[in-house]
């Protein structure tokens, strides 16, 4: 685990080269990524190895360009996987991406909604909620949906800091509130 400073650091110079002249398609950055993550994290002795002082540098570049090649990874990401290995930051690697994909978002003008359901949307639902989100952000707006059953009914967006509810459990909050402020009113003045 690196600090988010040095994620932020390695994340920003990948979107750097990414996105440069000799670049690739962000897409196939993400995917690339991903899938040698994917890899790494499947298996615990490749992990171990990866990660531990005591295997050389040189084994541990051999062993990421290798699996670099059967991955098929295009070149940018291959180098960036190197320099990680070489700086002793490829254990580190889920993080930098988490990191990368958002900076990459950032930058690509993508802004990030968390859309939560009392129960599964159909995809013209959830088409519909993700151009309501651009309509108010203003931006292109990747959202993730997730299923929270808590909710009883409809559904809560988070765009940055703002929180959209429009669930059965807020408008029950809401008239829980009125309820309570009403009461009160009426008990102060009588």
């Amino acid at each position: 685990m690196v600090s988010s400073a040095i994620a932020g650091r390695f994340g920003n110079a990948l979107v750097d080269v990414v996105l440069g002249p000799k670049g690739t398609t962000p897409e196939r950055a993400v995917a690339g990524l991903r899938s040698f993550d994917e890899v790494v994290q499947s298996d615990k002795a490749l992990r171990e190895v990866l990660a531990t002082p005591a295997v050389s540098a040189a084994k541990k570049q051999n062993i990421v360009k290798k699996l670099a090649d059967m991955l098929a990874l295009e070149t940018p990401i291959r180098n960036f996987l190197l320099v990680l290995t070489r700086h002793r930051r490829i254990a580190s690697l889920g993080q930098i991406i988490a990191v990368f994909e958002k900076a990459l978002d950032s930058r690509l003008g993508f802004a990030h909604a968390e859309v939560k359901s009392a129960m599964e949307l159909t995809e013209a639902e959830k088409a519909a909620l993700a151009a309501e989100l651009e309509r108010l952000s203003g931006s292109k707006v990747k959202a993730v949906f997730t299923i929270q059953p808590e909710l009883i009914g409809g559904a809560t967006a988070q765009l940055g800091s703002k929180v959209y509810d429009g669930s059965v459990r807020g408008q029950l909050d809401v008239l829980r509130s009125r309820l309570a402020l009403n009461t009160f009113s009426e008990n102060r003045v009588g």
